[in-house]
């Protein structure tokens, strides 16, 4: 098992870590909009959708992989509402891979963001 961590995405902000690579799969921790400096970036979904993906592919490259090595994602988000705008973000740093995927509504998400996004990815230049 090793620890992912990279300064290109926010410091988990509690007893976790970003990202576990065991066997050679990567399990991300949820991602929300902040920077990696741990500001969140705003209060609309719009942005906050672009920083948690910018997130997710900052940790699964710290793994020596990219959205297309990925596997699952779940998405979770505040208000069901926001589900069409951030599908069509989600499709933007997706292309044409299309990882399987579910989309949950939450009661409240940390720090009352909008949305946050996990995924399982099996990184292509991963080395042990």
């Amino acid at each position: 098992m090793k620890i992912i961590s990279t300064t290109q995405a926010p410091q988990a902000i509690g007893p976790y870590s970003q990202a576990i690579v065991v066997d050679g799969m990567l399990y991300t921790s949820g991602q929300i909009g902040l920077t990696p400096e741990g500001d969140l970036v705003g209060e609309g979904i719009e942005e906050q959708t672009h920083q948690v993906l910018k997130n997710l592919s900052a940790v699964v490259k710290e793994a020596g992989g990219s959205l297309n090595d990925v596997i699952k994602t779940t998405i979770f988000l505040a208000d069901m509402d926001d589900f069409v705008v951030v599908n069509t973000i989600y499709a933007e740093y997706f292309g044409e891979h299309k990882p399987a995927r579910s989309t949950v509504a939450v009661r409240t998400l940390p720090l009352n963001v909008k949305v946050e996004i996990e995924c399982i990815a099996k990184p292509s230049n991963y080395t042990y």
